[in-house]
């Protein structure tokens, strides 16, 4: 399984994580070299299938790569979720994050969950290497990238089995906009969540 990072983390968001797969991380990401890093990965370890868990950005990245190369996907698990970001929202973090990238990203991060347990881990573990390693430069090329980024439910009909994962209490991407998702995709599981924001399966210290 590849695992593609949200906006704002790394290969490190997932290592709380814990599915009965083998995983490809990426710990060098950049959304415009990501399907050519995937390819020379698959090549290079000789894989013929694989499964995607795209997360947030991620998920626009692994949605296009299911959609380009349908035959290696045995699965497409897509978590927090949106159709598309608006221009005036991201033009706003924009703003903020020159304003202050510690303190906007720490904001986003806090919005990221909705229990006391997943922020303490969060903090533990994360908080503190994100604040100062995340790059302002990287963080606004990115957030250029989700800009052009919207899901076309209509690209995946040859991807068999997809599941979206999706918290009903996310604050970055409401659940709205998976169902919507859903709807134009009838092969897909829909699986929500009572409990968890944004990054879902961060539960614990």
């Amino acid at each position: 399984m590849a695992l593609i990072p949200g906006w704002a983390t790394d290969y490190r968001i997932f290592d709380s994580l814990d599915l009965d797969f083998n995983y490809l991380v990426p710990v060098g990401f950049s959304p415009d070299s990501f399907e050519e890093d995937l390819i020379e990965a698959l090549k290079e370890h000789n894989i013929k299938n694989l499964s995607l868990f795209g997360y947030s950005l991620g998920g626009f990245l692994a949605s296009r790569f299911a959609s380009r190369y349908p035959a290696l996907i045995d699965e497409l698990i897509l978590v927090g979720i949106r159709v598309k970001y608006n221009k005036e929202e991201l033009d706003m973090v924009r703003a903020s994050l020159r304003r202050s990238k510690k303190g906007y990203l720490y904001k986003f991060y806090a919005q990221s969950f909705v229990k006391e347990e997943e922020m303490r881990y969060f903090k533990k573990n994360l908080l503190r290497y994100y604040l100062e390693e995340m790059d302002l430069d990287y963080l606004l090329r990115t957030l250029d990238y989700l800009g052009t980024c919207e899901f076309k439910p209509e690209e995946l009909r040859e991807v068999r089995k997809i599941k979206i994962v999706h918290a009903r209490d996310d604050k970055i991407a409401p659940i709205e906009e998976a169902f919507r998702i859903k709807a134009e995709l009838p092969q897909a599981e829909m699986i929500t969540l009572k409990d968890g924001g944004h990054s879902p399966w961060i539960k614990r210290l």
